[in-house]
């Protein structure tokens, strides 16, 4: 059974699409969404079958894969993670909601089947309104992993026709928000007091 596709304005969201789609992920389902960098397959955090598919998706184990927590604001984010230090708090105020991937460490919050050796958590919390609706209708966290391309010459998918026509038979539910980006969000590890750019992309790093 083909995935649902639903077509959503990326500026004035259609809240009983956006209802729609959460409906699936809260069964199980795995979703693919526009974000404010690229697109991104995602479920829940909490279930555990939909976040092995999505392992299985990405052909990663899942202590392995390199997955991001998408939060609506701070506050849902301080459930996750352990207590920060003032300046990466700081940080986080001045340039979120924004494409930045934070490396924290995490909570015994986090879902066990999330958890890696090293017990850190990417942390986002995008620009994006269909992702924040749809954070807020689920009430928790989205898991977000992103979509790669199979072109040598652009990194990752930005035409969801193109992802609708490669993920139909694997995913449940994909959202249409227009044409996605090309670039990825800027990680920050921000495990110890002191702020590491990972890999600068999307998110300016001048004026950090």
């Amino acid at each position: 059974m083909s995935a649902l596709l639903l077509q959503i304005h990326p500026d004035n969201p259609q809240i009983a699409k956006i209802r729609a789609a959460v409906e699936i992920i809260k069964k199980g389902g795995v979703v693919i969404y526009p974000t404010d960098t690229v697109y991104a397959i995602g479920c829940d955090i909490h279930n555990q079958k939909a976040v092995e598919k999505v392992c299985r998706l990405k052909n990663v184990d899942p202590a392995k894969i390199n997955m991001s927590f998408m939060c609506k604001d701070l506050s849902h984010i301080s459930e996750y993670t352990k207590a920060l230090p003032t300046n990466v708090f700081k940080l986080m105020k001045q340039v979120l909601p924004g494409p930045y991937t934070f490396i924290l460490n995490a909570s015994n919050n986090v879902p066990n089947i999330l958890h890696t050796k090293k017990k850190t958590i990417g942390i986002r919390v995008p620009d994006n309104k269909i992702t924040q609706l749809l954070i807020e209708e689920l009430g928790n966290p989205l898991l977000s992993t992103s979509i790669k391309s199979e072109d040598e010459i652009l990194e990752y998918t930005t035409d969801p026709e193109d992802i609708y026509e490669r993920y139909k038979n694997l995913v449940d539910v994909i959202i249409d928000g227009g044409f996605g980006g090309n670039e990825a969000s800027t990680i920050l590890d921000c495990t110890t007091n002191e702020v590491e750019v990972i890999r600068e992309g999307k998110g300016s790093v001048e004026e950090l």
